[in-house]
């Protein structure tokens, strides 16, 4: 795992460095190349952890976590997953569960649903036309098993996919299981595919004690069934090589053509395209499996940035949205939203308010309709598959293009405050009313009609209240500037303000207090507060602070630079429009990404691939780096200079790993809160959790999704 994945680490990094040119130096061409390198790059990715999927399982060092898994689990799961893709592909989709079926059945929950998702995963991927039925029901009394353990069994429980897709050729369906085969080179070709994504469900079949079939005709269709004991059942393993030659000798038990009780010669050739590759972000919805598994990574935020014209952006089956009918002047509401149903009723209150609608069934879909069509506003739920909402929210408050767009997040996710304090125009909690949702849209076309916000300053220096309305003043922005607590709630009482920037050192009131007795007040207590104060803060003030402020900015060289682009952001002021010295400074800003400016990481890796790449990744954002080859090392550093802002701490090194590494740190009192990041291409389950036990703040594996370092360094960074 490390040895495979370490060197990828590299070459995916650079390939994004290169791709992003941020330098402007590489032609469109050569941006294409470095893009293909890195898609290449994750595809390998993929291929690889599915291999080191097939050879746990094979090795016997994949575990069995069994615990009741409720059925109606099974069935939230496969909707959720699924739906969008049937919606996509105008194909019909189908969970049938029979009424004999117990309401939960003892196994691996996360196994089952990964095989039960490579199995809908191949069913669609070959469906063109007609649909996809999940069918669970018991397993009829008295059928033979190739696997004892099912023959043994008192219940056994089937999940059958059925599709009606290009079918398999008799002769080919006892060849389709086997690692690296194909059905042909054109289905190949067509459809993609490695030959893993049966091999690797028929192994965690077995684990579980079960087994796949499969009937099939060409051109009609194909049923692949998953039997499982109702109650599984440790086996004994043979241990080391002895369990591997068992495995190879026996590869018939965990499946059968129907009928069938082993498998026949092995062989070349096979299989239904499917059965192979896991079907990409968009077509799975986005979805990523959590440890071992295929995963489907979401896409960085410039692969997100569409070079396609919007004809080109089809709408999500079974919606009549109307992208094709947007004319200039009109208002338009982009809703991402995975539940069909509420999306269906957000599109019919759009319109009733005037509002033409563009709909999105996960993230990745509505990012790209948001750099597309450039909406007026959007409704966002946070509980999406795939890239959450979370996610969609980061990168659209990141990008120039979208960041002023206002957000109003509908979703039952109870995290209200991160919702307002990540840009956010709203927060509304489902389960939800009619009026909520009519003073909703209310809100958005109020806000959308608005053209000119509002702003309240409250600064006790005179000079400074001139230079911050200098700084923001357009004319798209209306500054009132006060001196005084009294003031500040005399305006709050009387006028709308879209947003407020606070320093702490008044005369007539402590800082603290009025933003206390702003966030009381039931009318104000959604405004968004900025502070700007020049105070050194104890972390017990910013602790405090955090819980009502939106932002804290610490006056210094860079401060009017955020200061600018933190008011942009919560007045949801467009970029394009500033005047052009302005937009200079939030250009600055933003190739170094304020909260990483400066900022000193120590980077503990004994390969020096991997500290050549993510050096060069980070001094691209701004960051002071420095590098520890061993554990020692960096021990030494860090007791020679108190001054870094974070490590980022490889796992897997010789003489002083990164577990007893971090351990060390943690015991030092004045680093126990420096941030600590670990990086490693360790998966196994645990491992998450003994990097936690150690003293880690946090934990990404390799190879490194550059996106996803710098969201989870700048959460760390910011705290």
């Amino acid at each position: 795992s490390h040895e495979l994945r370490t060197p990828l680490n590299s070459l995916l990094i650079l390939a994004k460095l290169l791709s992003d040119n941020k330098e402007k130096t590489l032609t469109p061409r050569q941006v294409e190349f470095a893009q293909t390198i890195h898609s290449s790059g994750r595809d390998l990715l993929n291929l690889i952890n599915d291999i080191l999927d097939l050879s746990k399982v094979e090795a016997g060092k994949m575990e069995v976590n069994a615990m009741d898994v409720p059925i109606t689990d099974i069935e939230s799961f496969t909707r959720r997953t699924f739906e969008p893709v049937a919606q996509q592909k105008s194909i019909g989709f189908t969970v049938d569960i029979q009424p004999d079926v117990p309401a939960a059945i003892y196994t691996d929950g996360q196994r089952l649903q990964q095989v039960i998702k490579n199995l809908l995963s191949n069913a669609f991927k070959f469906t063109e036309k007609g649909g996809v039925t999940l069918t669970i029901r018991k397993a009829e009394k008295g059928k033979r098993f190739a696997s004892r353990i099912l023959d043994q069994a008192e219940m056994v429980i089937a999940f059958a996919v059925t599709d009606t897709g290009i079918g398999i050729a008799k002769d080919k369906q006892q060849l389709i299981f086997e690692a690296f085969q194909q059905a042909d080179g054109t289905t190949t070709r067509k459809f993609g595919g490695t030959g893993l994504g049966l091999s690797i469900s028929r192994e965690i079949a077995r684990l579980l004690g079960g087994e796949i079939r499969v009937e099939s005709t060409p051109g009609v269709g194909s049923t692949f069934t998953l039997f499982v004991p109702g109650r599984y059942v440790e086996q004994d393993k043979p241990k080391g090589s002895e369990q591997s030659s068992a495995r190879r000798r026996d590869r018939g038990d965990a499946w059968a053509t129907d009928g069938a009780t082993r498998s026949g010669p092995r062989g070349g050739g096979a299989s239904r395209a499917a059965l192979n590759r896991p079907m990409s972000t968009a077509e799975a919805g986005g979805w990523e499996e959590s440890g071992g598994g295929t995963a489907v990574t979401p896409m960085s935020d410039e692969e997100f940035t569409p070079v396609v014209k919007r004809a080109e952006l089809p709408k999500p089956d079974g919606f009549d949205d109307d992208r094709e009918t947007i004319e200039p002047g009109d208002r338009v509401l982009l809703i991402i939203e995975n539940d069909v149903t509420f999306a269906k009723i957000l599109l019919d209150m759009a319109r009733e308010k005037g509002f033409k609608g563009l709909n999105a069934l996960n993230g990745e879909d509505g990012l790209e309709l948001a750099h597309g069509y450039k909406p007026d506003a959007i409704t966002l739920d946070i509980d999406m598959p795939g890239l959450d909402g979370w996610g969609v929210l980061d990168r659209l408050k990141h990008h120039p293009e979208t960041r002023h767009i206002p957000v109003h997040i509908i979703t039952g996710v109870h995290e209200r405050q991160q919702g307002l304090k990540s840009g956010a125009l709203a927060y509304l909690e489902k389960p939800v009313t009619k009026d909520a949702l009519d003073e909703s849209f209310g809100k958005i076309a109020s806000f959308i009609d608005t053209s000119v916000k509002r702003l309240l300053v409250v600064e006790d220096d005179a000079t400074q209240r001139a230079a911050m309305i200098e700084l923001i003043q357009h004319e798209d922005v209306e500054i009132t500037a006060v001196g005084t607590a009294e003031d500040a709630l005399r305006e709050l009482s009387t006028n709308h303000f879209d947003c407020m920037v606070l320093d702490l050192g008044l005369a007539d009131m402590n800082g603290f207090q009025l933003l206390e007795t702003v966030k009381s007040n039931p009318a104000v207590a959604e405004l968004p507060i900025i502070i700007y104060t020049g105070k050194d803060l104890s972390s017990a003030e910013e602790t405090k602070l955090r819980k009502f402020a939106e932002t804290i900015i610490v006056k210094d060289v860079k401060s009017p630079e955020r200061l600018l682009d933190e008011t942009a952001l919560f007045l949801h002021r467009v970029e394009a429009k500033l005047p052009e010295q302005k937009r200079r400074m939030l250009e600055r800003l933003h190739n170094t990404d304020a909260v990483f400016s400066g900022k000193k990481v120590l980077i503990v890796d004994d390969d020096v691939r991997n500290i050549f790449s993510l050096t060069s990744m980070l001094e691209d954002h701004g960051m002071v780096v420095s590098f520890a080859e061993n554990g020692k090392d960096a021990l030494t550093s860090l007791r020679a200079q108190s001054d870094f802002d974070m490590v980022l701490m490889d796992i897997m090194m010789p003489e002083m790993d990164g577990y007893e590494t971090t351990r060390a740190i943690r015991e030092t009192l004045e680093m126990k809160t420096l941030p600590i990041i670990a990086l490693t291409a360790k998966a196994m389950k645990g491992d998450r959790e003994k990097t936690i036990a150690a003293g880690a703040s946090d934990y990404i594996t390799k190879p490194v999704d550059t996106e996803q370092l710098l969201s989870l360094m700048r959460v760390w960074l910011y705290r």
